[in-house]
């Protein structure tokens, strides 16, 4: 039988650690005198492969405990709501760290048997400086240490990632970096993406900046995408806005496809906003298809509107080729 340790050490509050850590060797050591010096000898002088971890308060999002393999579902417990904290976890080897994790405090942790060493009381602005010194070291850990440092409530994340995002930083790092400001960050999130899209220098940061903004839980978000998809100076801005939107519903969202295929002056924009139609929520652009393919008269956006009816297989489609081979 594996061993199994639950990590519930009467002298740290509850949520210090995660529940539990299955197949390790623990043991705990306090970080409140400053996570770099705990941390750093931990690595050099670490003679073998282990783990270092700790957790810090999160942004209450669902992360994820790999239940999930090659397709198929392994036993664990769905969490209705989210954690209020994030566990960050460090793989060691050779005295450098190999690797970058962020998990869920509810997971069930398998160490491989290896060492474990869980710091205590680390202060959440301290992980962040930390994180920062790994995300640009190379490819491997850019997105665990992005990832990581974009979990943590703290103030400080923000402004990490804010530094990451300036038009200085190397171009695979901003784009990274932005699909971070959807519902993880909030108010401040939103407002980030609105600057972004309103004004940065470059076309494919703006693009992430859109397709992010439709995750938003912002009510204003939907009204700056439509915005975009109808009034921005670029084509490519306008068709990257109108995909976005076919992940929302409503009149207003419709109407904005209409417009755009009835007035926008870039064709390519027309055969977007009606790609776009056939993938809506509950089928909800199916009728308006149905109308261009009827009543346009330009054959281009017929054409797409008929291949994007054929593609959706929805049973309003079906009926209206019917009607069309009965003519």
């Amino acid at each position: 039988m594996r061993p199994l340790f639950w990590l519930m050490a009467a002298a740290l509050p509850l949520w210090a650690q995660p529940k539990l850590l299955v197949n390790a060797r623990l043991d705990t050591r306090p970080a409140a005198g400053g996570l770099e010096q705990t941390f750093r000898p931990l690595v050099t002088t670490q003679p073998q492969p282990a783990w270092i971890a700790y957790s810090v308060p999160s942004t209450r999002v669902n992360l994820g405990c790999d239940y999930v393999r090659d397709g198929w579902s392994q036993p664990g417990v769905v969490h209705l709501e989210p954690p209020d904290r994030a566990v960050i976890l460090f793989r060691v080897e050779g005295g450098a760290v190999e690797r970058i994790r962020t998990l869920s405090p509810n997971c069930e942790i398998d160490a491989g048997d290896l060492p474990v060493h869980w710091l205590a009381d680390v202060k959440p602005a301290e992980s962040v400086a930390l994180l920062e010194t790994f995300a640009t070291r190379r490819e491997r850990f850019m997105d665990g240490a992005i990832s990581a440092i974009a979990s943590h409530s703290d103030p400080a994340a923000d402004a990490a990632l804010q530094r990451f995002l300036a038009p200085g930083q190397p171009e695979s790092i901003r784009l990274r970096v932005v699909s971070w400001f959807g519902p993880m960050r909030g108010r401040g999130g939103f407002e980030v993406l609105k600057n972004l899209i309103s004004g940065d220098p470059n076309d494919r940061v703006r693009e992430r900046a859109i397709s992010t903004l439709a995750n938003s839980k912002e009510p204003e978000a939907l009204d700056l995408l439509t915005a975009t998809a109808r009034k921005d100076a670029s084509p490519r801005m306008r068709m990257q806005a109108l995909s976005a939107l076919n992940r929302h519903s409503g009149v207003n969202v419709l109407a904005t496809f209409k417009d755009a295929i009835e007035n926008d002056a870039d064709m390519q924009v027309k055969r977007r906003a009606v790609s776009a139609l056939q993938s809506m929520p509950d089928g909800e652009g199916i009728p308006l298809l149905i109308q261009v393919a009827k009543a346009t008269r330009d054959n281009e956006v017929r054409k797409q509107a008929m291949s994007s009816l054929g593609q959706s297989r929805d049973g309003r489609a079906i009926s209206f080729f019917e009607e069309v081979l009965k003519k």
